[in-house]
């Protein structure tokens, strides 16, 4: 876990993006601290709110010169919806993003506002002679995100929405429309063959991380995923975002989405089995 700090953050500016807004948060002494795919914990009102545990976020930018952190949220989330003048925050939390030892050529995919840390990832693995390229998704135009920085970074971007509202009609995991039938290469896998990547960033929904683990797998391409935040604490002590990880070991343990995560190597996650209790998991016989 990062090293994190407890404080009053000040809300700075909340700016509508789409079906999003982003909350621009005043949080000393957090910036330095933060890299891309940290999480933040946002606690809405006072000691006497009726909220005892909090949301997890991740954290989309952090300026350590302005002393501020950006996240961006569901239109309707109590932090957005109670217009607080000031949220009670935690960060940064979680296990970062991993960078490449040396430059590397590097996919990042991300769905809905997900993707808004693999911006910053981005800009970073360009600053160290990486060559990049996005897969960007939605259900709809409204609920893209990051598309027009993506494209600053790089000419490499692909925009998919499942409705054909922007970008290619369709989803990350499916082949493209008219490419040659369902046992076509996806989308996905089509685009880390095109950018000839070595390491493939993956941030959004369980079914898409998969596909990335997967896909990875098939290419021997190192996968980083960050897995959706359901946690109500997001500092591992209330367990119910743990997902079936393999260790280094080879054995299955239950791994806190959060405290250990968010990010993971994608191919190490039992993703079909999320959600159970795998008969192979470290410990799982006694439980029975």
């Amino acid at each position: 876990m990062a090293n994190p700090l407890q404080l009053r953050a000040e809300v700075l500016a909340d700016h509508p993006e789409g079906a999003y807004r982003r909350l621009v948060l005043r949080a000393p002494g957090v910036p330095r601290r933060v890299r891309p795919g940290h999480l933040a914990a946002l606690a809405v009102g006072g000691a006497g709110a009726p909220r005892l545990l909090r949301r997890a976020h991740p954290v989309h930018r952090a300026d350590p010169a302005a002393g501020t952190v950006e996240l961006v949220l569901p239109a309707d989330d109590p932090a957005v919806a109670e217009k607080a003048t000031e949220l009670d925050l935690i960060a940064p939390l979680g296990t970062p993003f991993p960078l490449p030892d040396g430059p590397a050529a590097a996919l990042l995919v991300g769905e809905q506002a997900a993707a808004g840390p693999l911006l910053e990832l981005g800009a970073e693995l360009l600053r160290r002679g990486c060559r990049i390229g996005f897969v960007l998704g939605a259900p709809s135009a409204d609920r893209l995100y990051g598309v027009e920085r993506a494209q600053v970074l790089t000419p490499d971007v692909l925009v998919l929405t499942e409705d054909g509202s922007a970008g290619l009609a369709g989803r990350v995991t499916d082949p493209p429309a008219g490419g040659g039938g369902p046992h076509s290469p996806s989308v996905l896998a089509q685009a880390v063959e095109a950018i000839g990547a070595t390491v493939l960033y993956a941030a959004g929904g369980r079914r898409t991380l998969a596909a990335a683990a997967r896909t990875a797998a098939e290419r021997s391409v190192r996968c980083h995923t960050a897995v959706p935040q359901a946690a109500v604490c997001a500092t591992g002590s209330c367990l119910s975002c743990v997902l079936p990880v393999v260790g280094a070991d080879g054995r299955v343990r239950f791994a806190r989405g959060c405290a250990d995560g968010p990010v993971f190597d994608g191919t190490k996650v039992r993703w079909e089995q999320i959600g159970t209790v795998p008969a192979d998991l470290d410990g799982a016989g006694a439980a029975r």
